[in-house]
């Protein structure tokens, strides 16, 4: 399996983010990003998908969408959107509906930001998920960025320590997602979950002070998604999407904290006397399945059956497990910093499966 990092959760200047396309773009190659899905709000322009080459180096350049309705107050329920080809907002109104023509449309959908914070100080609503009814969703956004952010906008002394050290920011994914994720596993619901960054690089002042409120670059090496293709990316602008998405659409990905240390090079493999298999897949067994899983560098490794904790590790570097329940099987790795363990890496599961 190849793995390649980007982010599916980036606005521009086209809609409330304050870059273009091509300053999104350079920034994506400074921070060493593979890909980068532009989510501009109800809108889907076209003509801008393509690789951007910088000498040897290329970035792939996607358009998604973030769906929401415009007439709701406050606008909640927002629907991250790839592989349309066009835009879906005309039927933002109705997320059931949104999803339904998601899917005809043979589209992804993420809800995005499931729980939220509002920061009445700053003028910024709470824009959680509040239609939990619906159905047929690809899965959820995990981990947001900037959401971390708005839920620390407490005041304005909280607002300047966290605008300048912002590398403070991070404790992982709201809790609140989490259980939701879980109990949906719980549920036997297949749900892929992806993290981003939610950039905007947004320009903020206080009297003379003047600040871009994290740069995309500064992001981009932040919360990212993290996708294993089964072939090479080979340049070709629709053949690479394709691998991508029907990668991410398969659960073949994780979600890492890029910052202190880079998570690339995490698996997590699964083996029976039936085959093996990775993230997103099913294994099936009769006997037992064995679980493996190699973290980039030593960490607080934990497996877990949907929400139960099944075995940890205090501080390992690959670690193996047999288990012989069926269940979806997930990962998580928290990273040592600074006398303590931080969110650091989680994986979409292993469905193992009796035979």
């Amino acid at each position: 399996m190849l793995e390649h990092v980007g982010d599916l959760h980036v606005h521009s200047t086209l809609s409330d983010g304050h870059g273009t396309h091509a300053e999104i773009v350079q920034a994506a190659f400074q921070a060493g990003l593979d890909f980068i899905v532009i989510t501009d709000h109800n809108l889907r322009p076209d003509g801008l998908d393509g690789y951007r080459y910088q000498g040897e180096k290329r970035v792939l350049l996607l358009i998604g969408e973030e769906v929401h309705d415009q007439a709701r107050t406050p606008e909640k329920s927002h629907l991250l959107v790839y592989e349309t080809r066009r835009t879906m907002a005309e039927f933002a109104s109705a997320p059931q509906s949104l999803i339904n023509e998601i899917n005809r449309a043979s589209g992804l959908s993420f809800l995005a930001h499931p729980y939220d914070c509002a920061a009445p100080r700053f003028g910024q609503p709470d824009l959680s998920w509040d239609d939990w009814g619906v159905e047929g969703f690809t899965g959820l956004e995990l981990w947001n960025f900037m959401v971390e952010f708005k839920c620390r906008l407490k005041n304005w002394p909280r607002a300047l320590y966290y605008s300048f050290l912002p590398q403070r920011i991070s404790r992982g994914p709201k809790p609140e997602t989490l259980a939701r994720w879980n109990a949906l596993l719980s549920a036997g619901r297949r749900v892929v979950v992806i993290g981003n960054s939610d950039a905007h690089a947004l320009p903020a002042k206080l009297g003379p002070l003047r600040r871009v409120l994290f740069p995309y670059q500064w992001l981009f090496r932040a919360v990212n998604t993290h996708v294993f293709t089964e072939r090479p990316l080979v340049g070709d602008p629709d053949s690479d999407r394709a691998s991508l998405f029907e990668a991410i659409r398969g659960g073949r990905c994780f979600v890492g904290y890029d910052r202190e240390v880079s998570s690339r090079g995490f698996t997590f493999t699964g083996h029976s006397e039936a085959g093996s298999a990775v993230t997103g897949d099913r294994l099936a067994f009769r006997m037992g399945a064995t679980l493996q899983v190699h973290s980039p560098a030593p960490g607080q490794i934990r497996i877990l059956r949907a929400g139960s904790l099944v075995r940890e590790w205090p501080l390992a570097q690959s670690v193996v497990l047999t288990v012989s329940q069926p269940g979806p099987y997930r990962v998580e790795v928290h990273l040592p910093v600074s006398g303590s363990f931080r969110p650091w890496i989680y994986s979409n599961p292993i469905y193992v499966e009796q035979a």
